[in-house]
């Protein structure tokens, strides 16, 4: 079997047991959480609905209001530097859940303008990423000169090993700045860091979202935005290596291949004359005396 076919089934097969690993652990981490949660819920339910004598078609119709209210609570979201945020999250497929379309026209709009934002800015992210990951090795090369090195060609283990210490600082920086402006815990403005610029955006976190933020303090606005396209530039020029070092590695073992195809290739036709194949009934010829 060729080596490429190898790599990807295992690589398959690694992510289908990593992901039965992360259901494991997510099961065991979170299953009784929810559980007592649910049943805290409903407890206060029941208290509520029994002390202010609300039935239950009413109660749910007065959590339903509250629930579409949620969104407003944070202030205006569709001004111009709402509808900015938003358009962030579209094109960049983070997609925080904090505010949709309210309208048909709203929604037929995001699927056309997702359609070509998402491309587009998938394209700049690489074509910044590449620039980046140039630029990071001409100041390493330039490092290994000053510092006398003799050699002062940067590997790839150069490199991911700057990017990644590239993408903790950039998670530390946010962090220390979202703990600041959310009133979030130092862990819980690093998670959002993470979730963010992994593009991953499941909402439970959501920066901009207090005290009319987005109205009200324009440089945190500003800080915002420019901190999620740059800390995506980072993480992307990071990604860019790592998928780089997958792409050798395929290329190495293709090469590999032909290299052994034509090898045994040679071998066939270097033979001076075709093998004889005998029958259990024949005899060699007799041997020159």
């Amino acid at each position: 079997m060729k080596r490429q076919n190898v790599r990807t089934l295992s690589l398959i097969i690694c992510t289908f047991t990593y992901l039965l690993v992360g259901a494991a652990v997510f099961d065991a981490l979170e299953s009784d959480f929810e559980m007592r949660e649910k049943e805290q819920l409903e407890a206060e339910e029941k208290r509520l609905q029994g002390k202010y004598n609300i039935s239950e078609d009413d109660y749910r119709k007065l959590e339903s209001i509250i629930m579409e209210a949620e969104p407003h609570r944070a202030g205006v979201q569709w001004k111009f530097a709402g509808s900015f945020y938003f358009a962030i999250t579209v094109i960049t497929t983070i997609g925080y859940g904090h505010a949709a379309p309210g309208t048909d026209a709203g929604k037929a709009f995001c699927m056309f303008y997702a359609v070509l934002g998402i491309p587009l800015t998938l394209v700049m992210f690489q074509s910044l990423g590449e620039r980046m990951n140039t630029f990071v090795k001409y100041l390493l090369k330039r490092i290994k000169k000053c510092c006398g090195m003799r050699i002062t060609d940067v590997s790839m283990e150069n490199m991911v090993t700057v990017g990644f210490f590239s993408c903790i600082g950039t998670l530390c920086i946010g962090a220390a700045a979202f703990s600041h402006y959310e009133d979030w815990s130092f862990f819980q403005s690093y998670y959002y860091c993470f979730i963010t610029l992994t593009t991953i955006g499941f909402g439970d976190f959501v920066a901009l979202q207090k005290n009319r933020a987005l109205q009200k303090k324009p440089l945190y606005v500003a800080f915002s935005f420019m901190y999620i396209l740059v800390g995506l530039t980072v993480i992307g020029a990071f990604l860019n290596l790592v998928v780089l070092r997958f792409l050798t590695m395929n290329s190495e073992d293709e090469r590999r291949d032909a290299e052994e195809r034509a090898s045994l290739a040679g071998n066939r036709n270097s033979l001076p004359f075709p093998r004889l194949h005998l029958q259990p009934w024949e005899s060699a010829p007799p041997a020159d005396s």
